[in-house]
């Protein structure tokens, strides 16, 4: 279970430390890609494959399941934890997430998330002045 926020910086190679918490997890090597709210995702193999699977089963005939397959799929790495715990972010999903210099790797249960600093604080900040409205609406999904 990967949980936690931690922050570090990009290097200029575009590597990024994976915490030491997390580096079990992605020891059999990883799978970053595009994620949603303009973050990455960082899932290991096993967790990516299940993933995979799922997005592979969706209707192909629907556009939003195209749209999604590509999103996670087409920009999807495989990358491999160095021996200082770095992970090399390839130039075009840094772009993608907005990423300059400081990030945030959050674990989210099953993947890590890695955000741009400033953008992780904006988000953090909306989500937690609305977390009362979340709730009550998960809440009606029974959470």
């Amino acid at each position: 279970m990967l949980l936690g926020e931690f922050k570090h910086n990009i290097d200029e190679k575009g590597r990024v430390a994976v915490p030491a918490k997390f580096r079990h997890a992605f020891q059999g090597g990883a799978i970053i890609t595009r994620g949603l709210d303009h973050c990455l995702f960082i899932f290991s193999l096993s967790e990516w494959e299940n993933l995979a699977k799922k997005i592979n089963d969706l209707p192909l005939a629907q556009a939003n399941s195209r749209a999604f397959s590509r999103l996670m799929l087409a920009g999807a790495m495989d990358v491999k934890v160095d021996v200082q715990g770095r992970v090399l972010v390839p130039d075009y999903l840094r772009e993608y997430a907005g990423i300059k210099k400081q990030v945030v790797v959050a674990g989210v249960y099953n993947r890590a998330e890695i955000w741009d600093e400033t953008a992780w604080n904006e988000y953090k900040a909306r989500t937690e002045s609305a977390s009362d409205e979340i709730a009550e609406k998960l809440g009606e999904l029974g959470i």
